[in-house]
C-alpha cells in the first residue's frame, strides 16, 4: 500500500467585482480584451430603461435631436441605446453618467437606487468590469399632459 500524501489543489485568488464577474478576465499574460466606451453605454442604457419609473433618456438637446432623426426615413437608431449616457472605461473599472426623465409620481430616491442597481449589476455581469460610480441626473418629469396633439382632437378657435 503506497502512502500517497497528494497536496489539494487550492484554487487561485481572484479579483471579483460586486456582481461576481471576474475582473481578471480581461487582462492575461496571453492578451487583453479592451471593452469600446460604446459598448458599455449601450449596456447601461438598456439597463437604466428596464426599471419602472424611466419615461426616456437623455437632457432635452438629445432628445430634441433623437426625435428629429427618428422621423428622416431610413435613419438608423443604433445611438438610440446610448442616448443620455456617458462612460468612462479603463482596463478594469469604469463610471457612467446617466441622464434620465422620469415618469410623474415615481419616488426619485427609490428610482435612482433601483436604476444604479441595474446598471452595475448587467454592466458588471457582461463586461467583467468593475462600475465604481453610476451618476444619475433627472434632466425632466413626465407629465401625462405633455403629449404632443397629434392632430385628432378638434382645435379650440374655429
Amino acid at each position: 500500500m503506497t502512502d500517497s500524501k497528494a497536496e489539494p489543489k487550492v484554487p487561485e485568488a481572484r479579483e471579483k467585482n460586486a456582481s461576481g464577474a471576474d475582473a481578471r478576465e480581461l487582462v492575461t499574460a496571453k492578451g487583453t480584451t479592451s471593452i469600446a466606451d460604446h459598448v458599455v453605454a449601450k449596456i447601461a442604457g438598456m439597463a437604466a430603461r428596464e426599471v419602472g419609473g424611466v419615461h426616456s433618456m437623455g437632457g432635452g438637446a438629445a432628445r430634441a435631436f433623437g426625435a428629429m432623426r427618428d422621423r428622416i426615413p431610413g435613419a438608423t437608431t443604433s445611438g438610440t441605446a446610448a442616448r443620455g449616457v456617458s462612460v468612462e472605461v479603463g482596463e478594469r473599472q469604469t463610471a457612467a453618467d446617466i441622464d434620465l426623465v422620469i415618469e410623474y409620481g415615481v419616488s426619485i430616491p427609490d428610482l435612482a437606487a433601483a436604476v444604479r442597481r441595474n446598471v452595475i449589476t448587467a454592466v458588471e455581469r457582461m463586461t467583467g468590469l468593475e462600475v465604481t460610480e453610476v451618476n444619475i441626473t433627472i434632466d425632466d418629469i413626465y407629465l401625462p399632459d405633455d403629449e404632443v396633439d397629434d392632430g385628432g382632437s378638434e382645435p379650440r378657435v374655429q
